[in-house]
């Protein structure tokens, strides 16, 4: 059995896209709502392309304590090698 790696890069680009941002935005410590001006639309949309992109199910109170990219790291990396 194999454990999968969740690249960092490719994550951020996934959530550069869906925000619409610059990748260079996306910063490990950048918060969501305040630094990058996500509203709850834009946050179920990341949800959802997560989910599709990785096989993996996060539920809305996980998805809740998210505030940056490196939290989003972090709960993906768990779910993706589990």
């Amino acid at each position: 059995m194999t454990t999968a790696v969740l690249d960092k890069d490719e994550l951020r680009e996934l959530v550069a896209d869906a925000l619409d941002v610059e990748v260079d935005e996306v910063t490990d410590d950048a918060h969501y709502i305040e630094d990058l001006g996500v509203d709850s639309l834009m946050g179920l949309e990341i949800l959802v392309q997560l989910e599709k992109k990785f096989g993996v199910k996060i539920s809305e109170e996980e998805f809740g304590l998210i505030t940056n990219f490196g939290q989003t790291y972090t709960l993906l990396s768990g779910k993706v090698a589990a």
